[in-house]
């Protein structure tokens, strides 16, 4: 992946529209950044090939899909070592319920958001899938009233 002193200013001018609308048509966003459309098309193809960009995603409003209830799951495990953690994230983000994965510092190792029907599907999400792995010593879960996502970086140029 490129560094970001490794991008110009119309790399940062791209990215930044992207991330506001990643379903900009080319031809808006050349004229958006102030080059060529070919040019515009060529720049974010190796921004994608040199892994700056990831990937474009749809944003789905999650009660469409019968999610009524977010949850942020802080997770200690038992021990700490590289195995165990590796272990914990790859069982982690295969379940079905889990948005994003943070491994954090402090009093504990994993923040997990998941999405879940209602209060009875976190509770058995919780209990089935997050107390019964070994290597958890503690979970403490948290609502989530809101959640207003950026969907962006700050842009480094």
């Amino acid at each position: 992946m490129k560094s970001s002193d490794e991008l110009d200013r119309i790399d940062f001018a791209i990215l930044a529209v992207l991330q506001k609308n990643a379903r900009v048509a080319n031809n808006r966003l050349a004229e958006m950044v102030e080059v060529a459309p070919s040019t515009c098309l060529e720049r974010v193809r190796r921004l994608a090939r040199l892994g700056v960009l990831r990937g474009f995603h749809a944003d789905v409003a999650p009660g469409s899909l019968g999610v009524g209830l977010e949850a942020m799951i802080a997770v200690r495990l038992r021990l700490h070592s590289r195995e165990l953690v590796d272990s914990f994230r790859a069982y982690v983000v295969e379940l079905p319920e889990v948005r994003s994965v943070f491994h954090v510092t402090g009093g504990d190792d994993f923040l997990v958001h998941v999405a879940v029907r209602d209060s009875d599907h976190l509770r058995d999400l919780a209990l089935d899938s997050f107390t019964t792995r070994p290597e958890v010593d503690h979970i403490q879960t948290r609502l989530i009233f809101e959640y207003t996502p950026t969907w962006r970086l700050p842009v480094m140029s």
